[in-house]
């Protein structure tokens, strides 16, 4: 690997949402991808950087999460997701807008997220999903959108997904907008 940052480009209408174009190739055996190099983001990323990792079976939909402070760089190892994003950043151009992206765990490519965004995602199939994060974790940046919510109005393509307690009580987008962006709990 050359260590060159990878090319970086929209990934969605909503700005600051990135596809990054990963090194590495595919070949007989498999794939292989450098998935993430600290230099790459520069500042984006500080030195609390904590690696996660996702399974989820078929139908498991988890979102929509957001994060004030944190960005989020995924990389769907294995599977097809359905990832959602909104954007929920006060005083944004794009505030409220939402958009899908197919996703398939083959080793070419990772989606960056800005702080603001909130994003989930749907396991179409079984699949795997590694983050990477620029805080460590300790619950007091972390905040939700329902995932069915009519204001932002995803089509997820699915209408009985298996959720988890937590994303069952997360708040409306329009409560998050009255209360002026912010979320229950900050």
């Amino acid at each position: 690997m050359s260590g060159r940052p990878p090319e970086m480009k929209e990934a969605c209408a909503i700005p600051g949402v990135l596809r990054i174009a990963l090194p590495g190739g595919i070949d007989p055996r498999g794939c292989f991808s450098e998935v993430f190099r600290l230099r790459w983001f520069g500042r984006e990323f500080g030195d609390e950087v904590q690696v996660n990792c996702s399974v989820s079976e078929a139908g498991v939909l988890r979102g929509m999460h957001f994060h004030n402070r944190q960005y989020d760089l995924w990389y769907p190892c294995t599977g097809h997701i359905r990832a959602a994003f909104a954007d929920v950043r006060v005083g944004s151009a794009t505030f409220g807008l939402t958009d899908l992206l197919e996703l398939r765990g083959e080793g070419s490519c990772a989606i960056l997220i800005p702080p603001g965004v909130a994003h989930g995602y749907l396991a179409v199939e079984r699949s795997c999903l590694v983050y990477v994060v620029d805080r460590y974790f300790d619950g007091s940046d972390e905040y939700g959108i329902a995932w069915d919510d009519p204001d932002l109005g995803i089509d997820w393509g699915c209408p009985s997904p298996i959720l988890s307690e937590r994303d069952r009580g997360n708040q409306s987008f329009r409560s998050l907008k009255q209360a002026g962006g912010k979320a229950r709990g900050e």
